[in-house]
């Protein structure tokens, strides 16, 4: 029995203890600890399990750290070539209008080999969902240098950091995508503090939402770490993330048509 303004109420066990929602498998994460895919697997999936958008689900993940997401949830999937998967979600939620569909992909695979997909899709006003996580590095295949690998960033492939002047700028593919007129919904989120979490689990359910109106593309990038790729405790990879990440991928809403109504009125 707990006092609450003077009033005796009780409080049950079942809203004292957190349940993993039913839309997340009994699989054991293969992810590094640390790494933020597991995270964004669950907001994910929670989402959809409140969403009741189980049975109207379609996930598409290409290659990269994310291609194994049908074996976490348990929704309808599909793989796509590596860098495919906007090209694939188009095909899909063309043929399918009614269904829930979207994409998880990382940054080696959706700013360098679908470099091209996303842009194209994106300007098209595609409608569906594109989450995007970006953690400056290939994180699958060794820690090679990525297109959103920052200036002066190590890699295995730039191990004295990355000249710009030989190697090129880091591509901002959020920024770009937020230009184009057949986005909707466009945000970068971050998943390393409790409130951040919230923020983007507030983020992604509203690209979900969105989604039923037929507004054209929602794009939530999620700025993550890599522990393993990057050389440092998962500790040491937040607050290098939080250091060095953010001044350069500084997270917030870049398009929002909630806003975008307020700020006219």
């Amino acid at each position: 029995m707990a006092e609450v303004t003077g009033i005796k109420e009780i409080i049950k066990p079942e809203n004292l203890v957190y349940k993993r929602t039913s839309v997340m498998t009994d699989e054991t994460l293969h992810y590094c600890p640390g790494c933020g895919h597991g995270t964004v697997h669950r907001i994910l999936a929670e989402i959809i399990d409140e969403e009741g958008l189980q049975s109207e689900t379609i996930g598409i993940t290409p290659v990269g750290c994310s291609v194994f997401l049908y074996h976490y949830l348990d929704i309808d999937s599909q793989e796509a070539a590596h860098g495919r998967a906007p090209a694939l979600a188009t095909a899909i939620k063309r043929l399918m209008p009614e269904k829930f569909v979207f994409t998880y992909q990382g940054d080696g695979d959706l700013a360098a080999i679908g470099t091209s997909e996303t842009i194209h899709a994106c300007n098209r006003g595609e409608n569906f969902l594109i989450i995007f996580i970006n953690n400056g590095i290939y994180g699958m295949t060794g820690g090679q240098m990525a297109p959103t690998t920052l200036p002066g960033m190590k890699s295995s492939t730039s191990p004295f950091g990355r000249d710009v002047k030989t190697m090129g700028n880091p591509l901002k593919m959020t920024d770009i995508v937020a230009t184009l007129p057949g986005t909707y919904y466009v945000t970068r989120q971050s998943v390393h503090t409790p409130a951040n979490v919230r923020k983007t689990k507030k983020a992604i359910r509203k690209a979900v939402q969105y989604q039923k109106l037929n507004k054209g593309t929602c794009f939530v990038e999620v700025v993550s770490n890599c522990p393993s790729n990057w050389k440092m405790t998962p500790v040491q990879a937040n607050k290098w993330m939080e250091e060095n990440m953010f001044p350069f991928y500084p997270l917030g809403d870049l398009k929002d048509p909630e806003k975008q109504s307020t700020e006219q009125k």
